[in-house]
């Protein structure tokens, strides 16, 4: 029987950044790292840091008892879509943990997540679909996570805080704790910017930047 093939969706920076705890997962595993691939359908080139590139089309083709992939792409509607994409294909999602990642009690992680170097979650979180935590970003307790969330590097979500579907939080941004039974809450498809400091909640679609944190008028 073919062995599984594994791939990161996505041969741009993030997915170069991704690759390397992708191979380590697979090498602790005992997996072959020649299993692991790039998916890229306009990458040009035929290789990246060492790894085949395959079109769609071709990873579908490859021999493989099973697929799985992880998407490393860092817009959430982009994510949703190849999502259902591998999803119709029979591609099992897959999530991706640095070994340095702290996860401590009670923590509930959808499918597909990708949490980077140095990232720690706490207590009783739970987290949606494809997530992506970067490099030394924190969730502390009771937290809500929903589907196809970012957070770039060295985000800072203190307790009881919502973040719902398709959030994108900015490098450096700072969510103030919330209160049990009345969260701070980032609404669904809302933009934090980068080193943003939110104290109060933000309403689905806004786009907030500051300290502290204000709407940007269109």
């Amino acid at each position: 029987m073919d062995k599984p093939l594994y791939a990161v969706y996505g041969a741009a920076g993030c997915g170069r950044g991704v690759m390397p705890l992708a191979r380590a997962m697979l090498e602790e595993a005992g997996l072959s790292a020649e299993r692991l691939v790039f998916v890229d359908d306009g990458f040009t080139q035929s290789t990246a840091n060492g790894h085949r590139v395959l079109d769609f089309d071709a990873f579908l083709s490859e021999p493989a008892g099973e697929r799985f992939a992880v998407l490393a792409i860092a817009d959430g509607a982009v994510r949703e879509r190849l999502a259902a994409r591998l999803a119709q294909a029979g591609v099992g999602a897959w999530t991706v943990r640095a070994a340095q990642c702290m996860v401590m009690d009670d923590v509930a992680i959808g499918d597909g997540a990708i949490l980077s170097p140095f990232v720690t979650l706490t207590s009783n979180i739970r987290i949606g679909r494809h997530f992506h935590a970067n490099l030394y970003s924190y969730m502390e307790h009771d937290c809500v996570i929903g589907d196809f969330v970012t957070f770039a590097p060295a985000v800072r979500c203190n307790g009881n805080v919502v973040v719902e579907d398709h959030a994108y939080i900015g490098t450096g941004a700072i969510l103030r704790q919330g209160k049990p039974g009345a969260p701070l809450v980032i609404g669904r498809g809302a933009v934090v910017g980068m080193g943003a400091v939110v104290t109060k909640s933000v309403p689905p679609g806004a786009t907030v930047v500051g300290n502290p944190a204000r709407v940007m008028e269109r």
